[in-house]
């Protein structure tokens, strides 16, 4: 190797290692807490848009809600991780439905059989699932809400604004005081 390869070489390295340093920072800094971000409260949600059926419910739009702390949630009932957050929204809905919060599910499939609306049926009743839940199969609504990640929960306040999103499983404390905050907030 010559000299000037062995520089060009010595220079990736270097590189390199300040990458994964950086790379391990992040992933820290990940471990530390609950991946979660506070929404610019200035982004208005988008509508419902493009859905296929709604089930336990007639058709909603953002506008029907107004005055309502709503969660929209994206899921699929063929996804691990999805499946693991419905106890702790069903409980949100549960515990605050009478107080002005409302979930509305938005079930957009990840595989061609998740597109079935028996199947779909056949999961709420399983899962003891009583909010309005909308078929989302060509993810009209999905792309409405930029959305990446199955599951991704959005909680808009009572003037349809995204106040804070969150992608993944977990942070269902820090959602439940979201909820409560906003609801005490129109008392």
């Amino acid at each position: 190797m010559n000299r000037q390869s062995k520089t060009i070489t010595a220079l990736a390295l270097a590189v390199c290692a300040l990458g994964l340093g950086a790379a391990g920072g992040v992933a820290e800094e990940r471990a530390a807490g609950p991946t979660l971000a506070l929404a610019n409260a200035e982004r208005a949600a988008p509508n419902f848009v493009g859905l296929d059926r709604w089930l336990n419910s007639a058709p909603l739009t953002v506008a029907d809600l107004r005055g309502k702390v709503v969660m929209v949630q994206f899921w699929t009932y063929g996804c691990y991780n999805c499946v693991n957050t419905l106890p702790h929204v069903t409980r949100l809905y549960e515990t605050y439905k009478d107080r002005g919060f409302v979930v509305v599910g938005i079930h957009t499939p990840e595989f061609p059989f998740e597109k079935s609306t028996g199947n779909v049926e056949a999961a709420l009743k399983r899962h003891g699932i009583r909010y309005p839940v909308a078929q989302d199969n060509e993810y009209a609504t999905w792309n409405a809400y930029r959305n990446q990640y199955w599951p991704a929960q959005y909680i808009l306040d009572q003037n349809g604004k995204i106040v804070f999103e969150h992608a993944g499983e977990g942070a269902y404390d820090e959602m439940e005081r979201v909820v409560k905050r906003l609801l005490e907030r129109s008392n």
